[in-house]
């Protein structure tokens, strides 16, 4: 013990007539903060203060009693915007030591104590001077303020709770617990005027989104893919109709999807879609008069901004809100730039890749709320992905928890008529043509890399990854040479043909995915003109109507079994296809949330059979180390409701080898036939 802790020698010295050791202020200290943990992980048994315990420790914070201001009543066309109302909540601070309020003459002796522990009202206590300091500044630039601010400081605020003691009024009080517990919500009829019969976890979600417009707050609806988002939202406007039209804003794929809806569910409500022929910007105002929602696309909007900005809207509603994940694109900004009453975020993945994902759509609805982008980054995104501090993860969790509603398929509390979805991993070998061009980019890969540096490095990186998720697809490919797209080549292609023949068999339809233009094509060609089968082919370039043509055929009930072939990102989003209960995801996309929203194209309500998910892994190669990777970053996401390819960045030339390196027992003996 000596050894670990010196003064214990005192001991020998006094005598073990006399086994205690009068430790000075300093030397108590450092017991405290430091030598007492590491008696104990040598096996001491070790008793500290009541008052040094976590439960028992005393810390400076801001002390606020938050009072709701009297205003006027509120209108739906008020012209303030998101968390706006800026006198709503008056805020009286003070400073305490916990539950202690301490005068200024005091709190100003304790920051000019010499040591970072004192003896304060008869209990020793530790203190940070620095941010006390900080606190103090906050006091006296809040007074310069007026004391008076929003709900957004009120629950910015709350979520500090190792910061700040808060202590609110009856009205705020009842305010608080609504938006922490949304069962709280007074509920709402459901409209009359809906041709529809709501579910309960929808009428749940149109009562809290008509709240949180009226206390001025701008929500985002995450639910899960197929929940019905689209119908909640048709509510809403019918529930809570305004004077001037709304705007939705809306991938391509699914403007038609909106229009449908809306005639089918709601058809008192006028549409207006600013797209194809409807695209007439010079007689816009005209167009849009006793219109209820106005219609357009991401690129249209980015194209036209100068035409949406001479509007004022009721609501600003973005649809699959992921689109506007970089708060330096060209869409984003034109959405941030519009002026409406309030602003709704649709979307099932908040978090798609990374944190900052998150901070660009709160920054759409609620500008200011979760601080700029190099504060956000410092405060949160790194802190969370980067080094898992679970207060930080806390802490964000508790500021966004009030604006995002999130409910999933799989609570078998939201709906209980939705059937199992079964995610499955296919693992498929390398033919010997296959496995001797993986080798061959493999070595290519480390001969570049041995004089690569920098952006160079890291461009080579992505290059040879491509190739080598080409080089397990097919050799054709890869190799670019206009070869034989042939089952033989390829293992992977081999089991794609054999399970899609079971399927079809059996009587059902399937989704078949691939990030790749090109292999869809062949893919479509085999299917089609080898085997038989009624196919679909929706990519990049097939037009609106065309592609509601095709959807409208694959989901009639009298059409026979399909196959029906999509490109990832032209695919991935905002369209039902729930005659399919079989999806193959042909090829691995390195991220998870976007895998997940291809497979709810088919697991979405209306669906009536179990969903079986095939996810296509090349074993022993580089799809096996990155299903490895998905499965990490899915974790991260889940935290909060991972990174994109940027984790490259974090690679040095040994971890990257060993990452792409191929296993050859992966490899078929035979060709396979």
């Amino acid at each position: 013990a000596s050894r670990l802790f010196k003064p214990v020698e005192r001991l020998f010295d006094a005598g073990l007539d006399t086994p205690e050791i009068t430790l000075s202020k300093d030397e108590a200290f450092q017991f405290l903060k430091e030598d007492a943990w590491t008696l104990h992980a040598c096996g001491y048994s070790v008793i500290v203060p009541s008052w040094w315990t976590k439960k028992g420790r005393l810390k400076a914070k801001v002390k606020i009693k938050a009072s709701k201001r009297k205003r006027d009543d509120l209108k739906f066309d008020n012209p303030k915007g998101y968390l706006g109302y800026d006198s709503l909540v008056g805020f009286d601070y003070s400073y305490a030591i916990g539950e202690h309020q301490v005068s200024d003459k005091e709190w100003q002796m304790l920051l000019e104590a010499k040591s970072d522990l004192v003896f304060f009202r008869g209990q020793w206590i530790e203190i940070d001077p620095k941010e006390m300091q900080r606190m103090q500044k906050l006091i006296e630039s809040s007074e310069i303020d007026k004391k008076e601010g929003s709900i957004k400081d009120l629950l910015e605020m709350a979520a500090k709770e190792d910061e700040f003691d808060i202590d609110v009024d009856a009205a705020l009080e009842k305010m608080m617990d609504q938006l922490v517990n949304k069962d709280a919500i007074t509920m709402l009829e459901s409209p009359t005027d809906l041709q529809a019969t709501l579910r309960p976890y929808q009428v749940r979600g149109l009562s809290w989104l008509a709240y949180l417009e009226s206390i001025g707050m701008n929500p985002c609806l995450a639910d899960d893919m197929g929940l019905g988002k689209t119908m909640q939202i048709i509510s809403l406007l019918l529930a809570r109709k305004a004077e001037t039209p709304a705007l939705l804003v809306a991938p391509t794929s699914v403007i038609g999807n909106w229009d449908r809806e809306i005639s089918k569910f709601a058809p008192e409500l006028k549409t207006y879609i600013y797209h194809g022929a409807n695209r007439k910007a010079d007689m816009f105002h005209k167009a849009i008069e006793n219109t209820h929602i106005v219609i357009t696309s991401f690129g249209l909007l980015r194209r036209d901004k100068n035409v949406f900005q001479s509007q004022h809207w009721s609501r600003i509603i973005v649809d699959e809100a992921q689109n506007i994940k970089s708060p330096t694109a060209a869409q984003t900004k034109a959405l941030c730039s519009l002026e409406g009453q309030s602003r709704i975020a649709l979307t099932g993945t908040p978090v798609e890749n990374r944190l900052m994902d998150l901070w660009s759509i709160f920054n759409f609805l609620n500008p200011g709320y979760l601080g700029n982008k190099t504060a956000f980054r410092k405060e949160f995104e790194l802190p969370v992905q980067k080094d898992n501090d679970e207060y930080r993860t806390q802490m964000l969790k508790k500021m966004v928890e009030p604006f995002i509603l999130r409910r999933v398929k799989t609570d078998k509390n939201i709906i209980k008529d939705l059937p199992d979805k079964i995610e499955q991993k296919v693992y498929c070998q390398l033919t010997k043509e296959q496995a001797s061009i993986y080798q061959a980019i493999v070595d290519e890969t480390e001969e570049r890399l041995r004089t690569a540096t920098g952006i160079e490095k890291n461009a080579i990186f992505v290059s040879s990854l491509l190739k080598l998720k080409q080089a397990c697809n097919h050799p054709a490919q890869v190799l670019q040479d206009g070869s034989a797209f042939t089952p033989e080549r390829s293992v992977k292609l081999q089991r794609l043909l054999d399970m899609t023949k079971e399927i079809m068999l059996n009587g059902e339809s399937v989704l078949i995915f691939s990030q790749f233009t090109e292999v869809c094509q062949e893919l479509e060609k085999i299917m089609r003109q080898q085997h038989g089968y009624m196919t679909y082919y929706l990519h990049g370039g097939t037009s609106r109507p065309k592609r509601e043509k095709m959807i409208t055929e694959f989901q009639n009930p009298e059409s026979p079994p399909a196959v029906f072939i999509l490109s990832l990102k032209a695919g991935g989003v905002g369209i039902t296809l729930t005659k399919a209960n079989h999806v193959i995801h042909f090829d691995r996309w390195w991220n998870p949330a976007v895998e997940n929203q291809a497979t709810d194209r088919a697991y979405r309500i209306g669906q009536e059979k179990t969903v079986f998910a095939h996810k296509y892994i090349t074993a022993g190669t580089i799809e096996e180390s990155i299903d490895q990777m998905l499965e990490d970053k899915q974790r991260v996401s889940d935290m909060i409701v991972g990174s994109d390819e940027s984790w490259l960045g974090t690679l040095d030339t040994r971890s990257f080898m060993d990452l792409i390196k191929l296993k050859n027992q992966m490899v078929t003996e035979d060709e396979y036939a």
